[in-house]
């Protein structure tokens, strides 16, 4: 089952991805809420639409803007709706 991990944390876990792009993109619902703080980062697709990201936190460290997703995903890219997607130090494992 992908997991979803940060510095040695299951951020997210679920055997129901999608891949778009070779990101995993998870369900919202598998994201741990009580790592995560919201971020004012937005950036644009012009596939998917905007995105919206969650800083990581946990013990004192940071991973800023680590996690992405589409609050309002483009029709082409409606997939990707209510899932969450990961970068920079998170891992996405088997």
């Amino acid at each position: 089952m992908p997991k979803a991990v940060w510095n040695d944390l299951v951020v997210a876990e679920s055997d129901d991805t999608v891949v778009v792009e070779g990101n995993h993109y998870f369900p919202r619902a598998a994201l741990r809420k009580d790592l995560i703080r919201d971020s004012d980062t937005h950036t644009f697709c012009p596939w998917k639409g905007t995105a919206s990201y969650y800083t990581l936190e946990h013990d004192g460290q940071t991973s800023a803007d680590a996690v992405w997703y589409y609050p309002q995903p483009l029709p082409e890219a409606e997939l990707v709706r209510d899932r969450v997607a990961f970068w920079k130090d998170v891992r996405v494992v088997d």
